[in-house]
């Protein structure tokens, strides 16, 4: 079976035909069983996301995940551009430590 991770790849890339992307699994700084893929970072850039607002491209990534994220995908941080947006900021910000699971 394709990873979680090898999947929402797939998919990203096949739709937004991104000029950037990254999908960190960051799994393992959450109270989960070691080597899940339940929470991930994905950083998309692409030219589909012009005129776009924010709830849009997100709203356009979870949609094309859904059966993911009704499933074996906790959380996404989605960190969504355009080309000039990367060009500006050109970074993605860490993730936030984990604050629930009891830990």
């Amino acid at each position: 079976m394709e990873s979680i991770q090898n999947q929402l790849e797939s998919r990203l890339k096949t739709h937004f035909t991104p000029v950037f992307s990254e999908i960190v699994n960051e799994s393992h700084m959450h109270n989960v069983p070691p080597g899940s893929e339940s929470h991930f970072k994905i950083t998309v850039v692409s030219d589909k996301f012009n005129g776009l607002r924010l709830v849009k491209r997100h709203q356009e990534v979870y949609g094309l995940v859904a059966d993911l994220l009704s499933g074996p995908i906790h959380a996404l941080a989605l960190h969504t551009m355009t080309a000039e947006e990367w060009a500006a900021k050109g970074n993605v910000p860490d993730s936030p430590d984990c604050l629930g699971g009891g830990r």
